[in-house]
């Protein structure tokens, strides 16, 4: 398919007095198109097409559908069907009412031009028209949250998932390499490996289990040594599957003394290291509070700004594995912004993205402040009742010095030990003042030293608070995330 752009498509006039009469009060699809016009253009997608070869349809509709299929949660079959027989998406898409309009199969391969990055192209596109018509600007509030994107694989037991995996690597070599799979495959794999995995199929037993994987384990080495004794054929070894069986059996199984053994479940990596699915090596295995998923996180940040009357407008979207931090992305989301010139002046988060260094980075690099409530205190102290916690200490910095709540001062001002969780500086007290002190049981469990304050460096400290501080100016205010309901945290339970 080659591309032959066309002019912006305008709406004929038969469609419009059809649309108008069939829709007096107006439809979503209308309100785009009167409100924004042509969004999208063919000659933004030019990119994507070769130049040779035939006329493809025109990019700029398909785009537009894409959109609004999502929007109304439609199949390929219900949205070819609605741009021919639907007034309202005729009117939107610019086609008379004659129009024949296209077949289903051609968005799921317009979908496939655009997987890779250039699903961008849909986003910046609209958000150029919006800040065109003034319905989206920089500077002003946004808030950013996480949600759960499910990956269209089966959850797998361990045992499930190295016999799978194989199968999997088998039945690509199949389709690429059969005549060389042929030589290498026992007979009994074609067996063994013939059906998809599945529990109810597997041993019942432990005993039995622990020999399956054993089994399957020597399988697994027995064709990855094939594949790296081939060296005719380095194109088996940069197979997908081949390359998710190497993951998996890294994962799963340890080598000892020149044989493989099948993991602990203590010796396991980190779920961020594991394969899930060999079908989609990128999904991850995540919890968070009582739900747990296979697949990703999309980070959504859309605009809040209490004094723009129109919509709230998504203006970013970043897809990232399940067990990726959310304080990871704020960088990420910020450069994103920037380059569509979208950068809020205050950034609205939850207590997974307010870290310090989140809160200096962003003002420093994009003059962002963030906003949100800060991550519980995991001390002791703020576990009971009158502990005192950091924020019951005073911090005098030109000094380098620390006054308790009996107001006692600090005798030392030291680089942190172990400096752990950021902590650059520790304040000591003396052993004089803390022995005797009746306030001691709530402050220290130590039994002859005295009690230690670890400090972050001055910026961090200090940028914590003030976010304690707006946080909770904002939410008095009645605005913030999830429906203007969220409470910052009390400042006791603060981590400075």
């Amino acid at each position: 398919m080659s591309l032959r752009p066309q002019a912006p498509p305008t709406v004929p006039e038969a469609t419009r007095r059809a649309a108008r009469a069939a829709f007096p009060k107006g439809t979503p699809c209308l309100r785009i198109a009167d409100a924004l016009g042509p969004v999208y253009r063919d000659q933004q997608f030019t990119a994507l097409f070769p130049r040779r070869g035939q006329p493809a349809a025109a990019p700029g509709r398909l785009a537009l559908a894409t959109v609004l299929q999502f929007v109304e949660n439609l199949s390929d079959r219900e949205a070819a069907d609605a741009v021919r027989g639907r007034i309202d998406w005729k009117y939107a898409l610019g086609l008379a009412l004659t129009d024949p309009g296209f077949d289903h199969t051609v968005l799921s391969e317009f979908r496939t031009r655009l997987v890779g990055g250039a699903e961008l192209l849909l986003l910046d596109a609209l958000l150029e028209r919006l800040k065109a018509e003034g319905l989206v600007k920089a500077r002003g509030r946004s808030r950013t949250d996480s949600t759960h994107v499910l990956a269209a694989v089966r959850a797998l037991n361990r045992l499930e998932r190295v016999g799978e995996t194989l199968r999997a690597a088998l039945n690509e070599l199949a389709a690429v390499a059969p005549d060389w799979l042929r030589d290498v495959a026992p007979a009994a794999w074609y067996e063994r490996y013939g059906r998809r995995v599945e529990n109810y199929r597997l041993p019942k037993t432990e005993a039995a289990r622990s020999a399956l994987a054993a089994e399957i384990g020597a399988d697994g080495r027995h064709l990855l040594d094939a594949i790296d004794a081939a060296p005719d054929r380095p194109e088996l070894a940069g197979l997908p599957m081949g390359q998710a069986l190497r993951r998996v059996w890294a994962a799963q199984y340890a080598e000892e003394e020149g044989r493989l053994r099948w993991r602990a479940t203590d010796e396991l990596p980190p779920c961020a290291e594991q394969v899930c699915s060999p079908y989609d090596p990128d999904a991850r295995y995540s919890t968070k509070r009582e739900a747990d998923w296979i697949g990703y996180k999309a980070q959504l940040t859309e605009t809040c700004d209490p004094a723009c009357e129109g919509p709230h407008l998504i203006t970013n979207v970043e897809t990232t594995p399940a067990t990726t931090p959310d304080d990871n992305m704020i960088a990420i989301v910020h450069a994103s912004l920037e380059r569509r010139g979208l950068l809020p002046g205050e950034h609205l988060v939850d207590k997974g993205y307010t870290d310090s260094r989140v809160l200096v980075d962003s003002k420093q690099r994009y003059g962002v402040t963030i906003i949100g409530p800060v991550a519980d205190d995991p001390s002791w102290q703020a576990r009971v009742a009158g502990g005192l916690t950091k924020a019951a200490f005073r911090v005098g910095w030109e000094r380098k010095v620390v006054t308790c709540p009996a107001g006692k001062q600090s005798i030392s001002w030291l680089p942190h030990t172990w400096r752990r969780g950021g902590m650059v500086h520790e304040a000591r007290f003396a052993r004089r003042d803390c022995t005797p002190c009746p306030l001691r049981p709530r402050c220290t469990r130590a039994k002859r030293e005295p009690r230690i304050v670890s400090l972050q460096a001055r910026e961090h400290f200090e940028a914590l608070w003030t976010c304690v501080g707006k946080v909770e100016s904002s939410f008095r205010e009645g605005r913030g995330l999830r429906c203007q309901n969220q409470r910052s945290t009390s400042p006791k339970r603060f981590v400075p």
